[in-house]
């Protein structure tokens, strides 16, 4: 009998879940520039511009964690996550900064029309990041568990479980 490891998932098995994440995503990803922007206005009735800034874009990337753990991902947040879960804004930051460059000085686009398609360009990867940061699981691991029933899974569990000494 082969090892529960080596069990394949069904074909298109866990699709219509990525797919039901993906879809959330951007709409946390909506709601989250709207929160953003709410907090600018508001803070920039009492703080300058850059500080009000500043503050809205950290309020945005808490409420952005908190939706995509508990709606997105349905994870539980942790500190560790909450401490890397920037890393993935600086990384999306960087593409559409790199994107917008590239695509006004290289390819000629108009420079109005440039950062839409490079924010557009950087949720598919965005997406993969805060989903390993937020659930620690790739794709293929997370199909993997799906494809073993619970009972499976928590005996593979505690084979794989190094000896306490």
């Amino acid at each position: 009998m082969a090892p529960m490891t080596d069990v394949q998932p069904e074909r298109g098995a866990g699709r219509v879940p990525l797919r039901r994440s993906a879809m959330r995503f951007v709409v946390v990803g909506v709601v989250n520039t709207g929160v953003y922007y709410g907090a600018y206005l508001a803070l920039h009735l009492v703080v300058p511009y850059f500080a009000a800034h500043l503050v809205a874009l950290a309020v945005g990337m808490v409420a952005s964690f908190f939706l995509n753990c508990h709606w997105t991902f349905r994870t539980r947040p942790t500190w560790r996550k909450f401490a890397l879960f920037p890393l993935t804004n600086a990384v999306n930051y960087l593409m559409i900064t790199v994107g917008v460059v590239v695509l006004v000085e290289w390819v000629g686009l108009d420079s109005r029309i440039a950062p839409l398609l490079a924010a557009v360009a950087s949720i598919p990867v965005t997406f993969v990041l805060s989903r390993r940061v937020l659930t620690g699981r790739t794709r293929q691991e997370a199909d993997d568990a799906r494809s073993v029933p619970a009972g499976a899974a928590r005996v593979r569990d505690a084979l794989e479980e190094p000896p306490q000494s």
